[in-house]
């Protein structure tokens, strides 16, 4: 089986402007954006953060650089998974980077769901102002009462009640809810019982962000951090009305749509974690070779030669994996390509974490402050082992795909 893992020539073009605007024009911005969190109200943008991000944002799109994620679609670059793989990892070499493109999660991900599943209306009252980076959204799957690693737990009840649906329930990391631009969750709810497959007993509902009954409760922190003004908040429903028609493709169908939403979600995330680690590595390799120690640069004491060794070897092994999920997501068969994106869910963050906590020890001190951008992007990695489901979660994927080979039996 013949696999390509390269990517067109003009694309090869494009793909050097982002890495250019990455470089020259995102990353130079990225601390003055995140000094300004501090000030003022956390959850709204300042005034600076607005004119930074917003100015890059139009930069972007005047330059034709938006909307990348839109893989094999006549409205983007009709770029194949393979190719958006390494956009995606130019874009994660900075906090910024995903979203001045307009290609940031959870948004790609619904952006998808709204284009494939939604109605008109939706398209036009959603998805018109999320491709044009106007307007940002959530995606409400998790909740705090059961493992929800095994999404048949979930459980928010979605009652039909003449023309609408009736939620009542908890979710929490709702990852972006905490953005005052956020204007629209997507909804995983609970729509049958026991009578049902438990495959078919969940849904997905589009439910508008400011509908009644919507609490707010508290922003979840990361190892401490609120991360805000992004914010992964816990929220509550108290009998929140939906219009019926939000339903997406009808009832039972939660698990059909999670599949296709979050398969190339994957990808995404993974190599935007390989970005973070070549950001890292860059970092400390300056580092080794720019501070001395003990009448040495650092890149000469102890086994720092082997550790940059070790960090590059990895990288390169990592993005391979990442690249062949990819194109298995290509071949148009989700089944044959979970097992290669649930190696890559393990094995991508597992290596970013490795090479930035390396950097980090290379700063020392310094590395755990707020004057690298290390520390941040150990939490938000460290997350990332837990998000779109935990390593375990993946690993028996892997297992089951492996031991399947040898037996009749269901594994």
């Amino acid at each position: 089986m013949d696999m390509n893992f390269g990517m067109r020539a003009e694309n090869r073009k494009l793909l050097e402007r982002v890495a250019t605007m990455v470089r020259d024009e995102i990353m130079p911005l990225e601390a003055e954006y995140q000094a300004e969190v501090a000030t003022g109200d956390r959850w709204q943008y300042t005034a600076r953060q607005t004119e930074i991000l917003e100015g890059l944002k139009a930069k972007a799109k005047a330059q034709g650089l938006w909307n990348f994620w839109l893989t094999d679609s006549d409205k983007g670059f009709g770029l194949s998974t393979v190719e958006y793989a390494y956009f995606a990892e130019e874009m994660g070499k900075t906090p910024l980077g995903a979203e001045v493109f307009n290609c940031a999660a959870p948004d790609t991900g619904n952006m998808e769901v709204f284009e494939r599943y939604g109605t008109e209306a939706m398209k036009s009252e959603w998805l018109a102002p999320l491709l044009e980076g106007k307007i940002r959204s959530a995606y409400l799957m998790t909740e705090p009462d059961v493992a929800s690693s095994d999404a048949t737990n979930v459980s928010m009840s979605c009652v039909r009640d003449g023309d609408d649906y009736v939620l009542n329930g908890e979710k929490w990391w709702a990852s972006g809810a905490g953005d005052p631009r956020c204007k629209v969750y997507i909804v995983m709810v609970k729509t049958a019982g026991e009578e049902q497959p438990k495959h078919q007993r969940q849904s997905m509902i589009v439910v508008g962000a400011d509908s009644p009954g919507i609490e707010v409760l508290r922003p979840m922190e990361v190892y401490g951090h609120d991360d805000a003004p992004h914010g992964h908040m816990h929220i509550r429903f108290t009998n929140v009305r939906v219009p019926a028609e939000n339903l997406l493709l009808g009832e039972g169908r939660g698990f059909e749509i999670a599949q296709g939403r979050l398969g190339p979600g994957r990808i995404h995330h993974c190599m935007r974690a390989i970005g973070q680690a070549e950001s890292a590595l860059e970092q400390m390799c300056k580092r080794s070779l720019n501070r001395e120690a003990f009448g040495k640069k650092l890149a000469h004491l102890g086994a720092n030669y082997d550790i940059v060794a070790e960090c590059r070897m990895e990288i390169e092994m990592a993005r391979l994996l990442c690249l062949k999920a990819a194109w298995y997501m290509d071949q148009g068969d989700g089944r044959a390509a979970a097992p290669w994106i649930s190696q890559i869910k393990v094995v991508a963050p597992r290596v970013a974490l490795k090479v930035i906590d390396e950097a980090v020890q290379m700063f020392g001190g310094q590395g755990v402050s707020q004057d690298t951008p290390l520390a941040v992007a150990w939490t938000h990695v460290r997350t990332l082992r837990l998000a779109d489901g935990p390593d375990a979660v993946h690993r028996r994927q892997v297992a089951r795909a492996e031991l399947k080979k040898y037996t009749q039996e269901k594994v």
